[in-house]
């Protein structure tokens, strides 16, 4: 059934008041939508300045994963709802509260708990839905990992810790001598750092894919029934784990999309509520293995800020809100991803005329306040004709923007 928020004027006693857990580029998007609908917006981040705070009507900073903290802010603050954006949250907390009817979590309380380690998602897929996933095993030492592996996992292997973002912490396992630096990698890139980490048995895919999925109003009816809308799928490219390029709409046999959309509606469909869900999958041929899923606007999804006709920021604001929702692809396109390539707490961005100079492109600078080599700073959007010139417009004008410490002055 659909749950509708009746939408006021922000900053008065009528105001539909919003409150996301994680203000970062996602979460900066999603605030943007929600206010273009009238929406009173609260940032919570864990340092000051993240890139949603800047834009929000409101900007709190706590330690999320603390329990007290996030249960003292929530009372204090009375949001309606509560959006989770990132994965170091205090779950519980959240559970609690929903229950107690204090406010309602997006997409779900459970939802959140769920998809906010790797663990509770995989065994939800593989051993409650029974969907195809990549073999695995979770591990809480190093001497478990190696035993896993030589058990039945075998080489190559992936390793990632059990709550983790944006690939961080992932390696690739080739052989016997990765796997002490690969446990040591994944320990460093873990959100929290409990010593456990799911390894996955390598799957020779294709492709892999991200197919946004909107559990939402339906558009024409107006039923009060919620319905599943699926975007067109999103090809990526990952290093290490993380997400360099993406594009939209990516070829698939009709057969394995087929496969894909009923995967992608058996997870959601299972975790509820309202909202949009990144569900990340491998495909061969006609073949589809369930990866991850996160209950939220995807990184890979950046691209839908120049293909579709509502951004996954803007379907992700209708659907939590109770509206309807257009997931119409306009034209194809893809996005690059722009690096900080230096360690400043002092940026300077260069070269962004030349970038918006290449046709048919966009730039999304984050905001961030903070500069590290590897930290993702900005995006550069593109579309055309075809995915092919897109991808090539948006490596081109992501590789003219270069971020660099500003000068002290005198």
């Amino acid at each position: 059934m659909i749950q509708t928020l009746p939408i006021g004027t922000p900053l008065s006693p009528s105001a539909a008041r919003v409150m996301l857990l994680g203000a970062g580029e996602l979460g900066k998007e999603v605030i943007i939508a929600l206010q273009r609908l009238g929406v009173e917006t609260m940032a919570v981040d864990r340092y000051d300045h993240a890139p949603g705070q800047q834009v929000a009507h409101h900007a709190r900073t706590i330690t999320m994963s603390d329990p007290t903290q996030l249960r003292d802010l929530i009372l204090s603050e009375r949001p309606h709802l509560v959006v989770p954006e990132i994965e170091a949250i205090a779950t519980p907390i959240l559970e609690e509260l929903e229950a107690q009817g204090v406010v309602r979590v997006i997409p779900t309380a459970r939802a959140t708990r769920l998809t906010m380690d790797r663990e509770g998602i995989r065994r939800l897929a593989a051993e409650t839905l029974q969907l195809p996933t990549s073999p695995y095993e979770f591990c809480d030492s190093l001497g478990e990992l190696q035993a896993a592996i030589d058990a039945g996992i075998g080489y190559p292997c992936i390793v990632k810790p059990v709550m983790s973002s944006s690939g961080k912490g992932q390696s690739k396992i080739d052989g016997p001598t990765d796997v002490a630096k690969a446990w040591d990698v994944a320990m460093a890139g873990g959100r929290v750092s409990h010593g456990r980490v799911i390894v996955e048995g390598f799957i020779d895919f294709d492709y892999e894919i991200t197919l946004l999925t909107v559990r939402a109003a339906g558009n024409h009816d107006r039923s009060t029934q919620i319905d599943t809308h699926f975007c067109e799928p999103i090809g990526h490219l990952q290093v290490q784990g993380d997400y360099v390029e993406s594009w939209q709409p990516h070829p698939m046999h009709p057969q394995a999309l087929h496969k894909a959309r009923e995967i992608a509606k058996a997870v959601t469909d299972n975790l509820g509520g309202q909202g949009l869900f990144g569900v990340e999958l491998f495909v061969k041929g006609e073949d589809v293995w369930f990866s991850e899923v996160s209950p939220r606007p995807h990184d890979t999804g950046l691209v839908t800020l120049s293909t579709q006709v509502q951004s996954e920021f803007e379907l992700h604001a209708r659907a939590i809100l109770g509206l309807p929702v257009d997931t119409t692809l306009r034209y194809p396109g893809a996005s690059a991803v722009i690096y900080g390539g230096v360690d400043t707490q002092d940026v300077v961005f260069e070269g962004v005329a030349d970038a918006l100079s290449v046709p048919g492109t966009d730039l999304r600078l984050f905001g961030k306040p903070e500069s590290f080599i590897k930290r993702r700073m900005g995006v550069a959007l593109a579309f055309d004709a075809t995915v092919d010139a897109a991808r090539s417009k948006a490596r081109a004008a992501a590789g003219k923007v270069h971020v660099r410490a500003a000068k002290v002055q005198d």
